[in-house]
């Protein structure tokens, strides 16, 4: 009787949360903590862990596609996990073999459009691995609904580091100039293959830290970050909704954010970023609080004079003292 009422309970919740999500990130990225303690948690062995949590993986893919989220990037195996124990890592690599063959030939995934590829220093991996990757890329290769990364043998500093390395070696060779680098610059060279910028980083497991996980794209974006308590094999869909439901305060925080520094900025602003000011509360001005919002108005009556200052022009088109 209680686990029905329980569960019943459960389903309310997730309702709940769900009728208060509006809007979903584009890009989603996990940290999947607490595999191995969730296993001795259990009295189970590492792999057991590792197993349940794949479990786990699968509902979310499905948790991300209900909801819009458009690109999943799972931190799968880190550079560090290399220094785990033989036997732990072995298992690990063979879960992985199977999971990402099963999922590259699931009819869910090819139904749904769903790329699969794979980030990290992949040469690093064993062959058997390095080998499934190359089979999960190409049966989903022609897919662009729903991209699903997943980090193996991944670093954030290393692969940053790799990429400015390499723009160092194309600069020393002439065959790159430092006035064209740029963000795009970067992105190329990260990955070989486009990763959309992060808009939330969930972690399981209870640590509050993003561990080195796609520091370009996360947090040259400002990502929002939710951090949660229960192990990856027991997080469920109210906690994945939690998540989001993070991201979109952090979304609104940002765009009032956004709003209130151009009205702070109109009174030293030349003609071309009053333009820019304009434009910026154009798109966020719905984001303010109403009382706020009167202050808009204010730009509809600013010019520039002779020397670019703004001057304020009243309702009868005279320049105010």
């Amino acid at each position: 009787m209680r686990s029905w009422l329980r569960r019943r309970i459960n389903w309310g919740y997730e309702r709940l949360l769900s009728s208060e999500v509006s809007g979903a990130p584009t890009h989603v990225a996990v940290i999947q903590d607490g595999n191995r303690r969730y296993a001795r948690q259990h009295g189970d062995d590492a792999p057991d862990g590792h197993r349940a949590g794949a479990d786990t993986t699968e509902r979310v893919l499905e948790w991300c596609q209900e909801i819009g989220v458009e690109e999943l990037t799972l931190y799968a195996f880190s550079t560090e996990n290399f220094s785990r124990p033989e036997h732990e890592r072995e298992a690990l690599f063979d879960l992985l073999c199977e999971k990402l063959r099963e999922f590259a030939d699931a009819d869910r995934v090819h139904d749904n459009g769903v790329c699969i590829r794979a980030i990290g220093d992949i040469e690093r991996l064993p062959p058997r691995v390095r080998e499934t990757i190359d089979y999960a890329e190409s049966q989903t290769a022609d897919y662009d609904r729903f991209v699903l990364n997943v980090a193996l043998a991944y670093g954030g500093r290393t692969h940053l580091l790799e990429a400015a390395r390499s723009v160092a070696r194309d600069v020393e060779a002439g065959s790159l100039s430092p006035a064209d680098i740029d963000v795009e610059t970067i992105d190329e060279r990260l990955y070989g293959q486009s990763v959309r910028d992060v808009d939330l980083i969930i972690r399981t497991g209870g640590d509050e830290r993003t561990s080195n996980f796609l520091p370009w794209h996360a947090n040259g974006n400002e990502a929002a970050v939710y951090f949660c308590a229960p192990y990856w094999p027991e997080f469920s869909k109210a906690d994945f909704l939690r998540g989001i439901r993070t991201y979109e305060h952090r979304e609104a925080s940002w765009r009032r954010t956004r709003a209130r520094r151009a009205l702070a900025l109109l009174g030293a602003v030349s003609e071309p970023e009053l333009a820019d000011a304009r434009a910026i509360l154009s798109r966020f001005r719905d984001s303010l609080p109403t009382a706020e919002q009167s202050a808009v108005d204010e730009l509809e009556n600013l010019s520039t004079d002779a020397d670019g200052r703004v001057e304020t022009v009243d309702s009868n088109g005279r320049v105010a003292d």
